[in-house]
């Protein structure tokens, strides 16, 4: 344990407070927890400092075949970050930092569905107070969404359509939109 704790006091969490949150709070874990713990990251993070709040942000896509779908999802993201939430708002108590950690989702059905009411009221609760905004940003997120699915499910086609040899290899980018002309699918060339 004392290599982990030198490896991790380079890093802004240190694993002698990750193990004194989980003794805390009667929490099993073992050294391979804590690797875990100090590698899980959230999509994305924001700050209102004059609230003291961080706000884990969570973007996720799932199959939005059941009723349920985007509750079982989001359920699934709280369960992850759960712990590392308790761990900032313990940390907050200790150093009496008066921060506190929360986490909004933002869960799209792969076949555009969401839960439009939900979407908006937690875009404004991260401050996009503006609605056309806030709708702008929804009918986005779903076009975004099917363009996606529209792009896997060309790709597909194209693998299930095509000699497999030249689906395992990387083709110059030229050879590759010439081959997809007919599907309306062009890649862009990579950034150098």
């Amino acid at each position: 344990m004392r290599k982990k704790r030198e490896r991790c006091s380079n890093n802004f969490l240190r694993s002698q407070d990750i193990e004194e949150y989980h003794t805390a709070y009667a929490i099993d874990f073992d050294d391979t927890d804590i690797d875990t713990f100090i590698a899980r990251r959230p999509d994305g993070l924001a700050f209102d400092q004059e609230k003291n709040l961080c706000v884990f942000l969570e973007y996720m896509r799932a199959m939005d075949t059941n009723e349920d779908w985007a509750e079982k999802k989001e359920q699934e993201k709280n369960d992850r970050y759960s712990s590392h939430l308790g761990f900032i708002n313990h940390l907050s108590h200790r150093e009496k930092s008066g921060w506190k950690a929360s986490q909004t989702n933002f869960t799209t059905g792969v076949r555009g569905s969401l839960h439009t009411n939900q979407f908006l009221t937690r875009l404004e609760s991260l401050g996009v107070k503006n609605k056309n905004t806030r709708e702008a940003i929804r009918n986005r997120t779903v076009q975004k969404t099917l363009s996606m699915s529209d792009m896997i499910l060309k790709f597909f086609f194209i693998a299930l359509n095509s000699k497999t040899d030249w689906t395992l290899q990387n083709p110059p980018t030229e050879i590759v939109n010439k081959n997809m002309e007919r599907f309306n699918l062009h890649l862009q060339p990579p950034r150098t």
